[in-house]
């Protein structure tokens, strides 16, 4: 395997720990405390556009390992 892929390969397993950890963090939902939904709320557009650019990382990614292999 070169370095390269190796790299790319690596890059990929981080991406997708860190979607993993977001999609976690939805599914515990929302605090009992008013005053922390609140700041959940504002956490989740920043979450959001984490993700997203996470994904579009990650599928970019995949593609150079496919085109690699």
């Amino acid at each position: 395997m070169t370095d390269k892929l190796s790299e790319l390969k690596k890059k990929r397993d981080e991406l997708r720990a860190r979607l993993e950890a977001i999609e976690k963090d939805y599914r515990t939902g929302l605090d009992k405390d008013f005053e922390e939904q609140a700041q959940q709320l504002e956490n989740a557009e920043v979450l959001n556009e984490i993700s997203r650019t996470t994904a579009e990382e990650l599928a970019r990614i995949e593609k150079e390992i496919e085109e690699l292999e």
